[in-house]
């Protein structure tokens, strides 16, 4: 158990940090899930508007500095390149 005050309050910011940070990389699984099972179903204009939000929600992040620019760009690409192969 801490006994300094500084490690305490150091306890409790982790503690908040971690529940906030797996908040966000739960709702990343489930964006990138919601766009994989709309191509599963073959439905295009189902998979558009699902990539239509991820790329939204994937834009907020970076806003709030959740993830790296260059790391929501490459989930986006590979989901739009998914999106993709229902056009062929």
């Amino acid at each position: 158990m801490a006994h300094h005050k500084s490690t305490i309050k150091r306890i409790r910011q982790t503690k908040v940090r971690t529940e906030r940070n797996r908040f966000y990389r739960t709702r990343i699984t489930n964006i990138t899930r919601e766009v994989r099972d709309a191509v599963e179903s073959g439905d295009k204009e189902k998979a558009q508007a699902a990539l239509q939000k991820a790329d939204k929600e994937f834009q907020k992040f970076v806003s709030k500095k959740i993830i790296k620019k260059n790391t929501a760009s490459r989930k986006v690409s590979r989901l739009a390149k998914l999106v993709n192969t229902l056009d062929a």
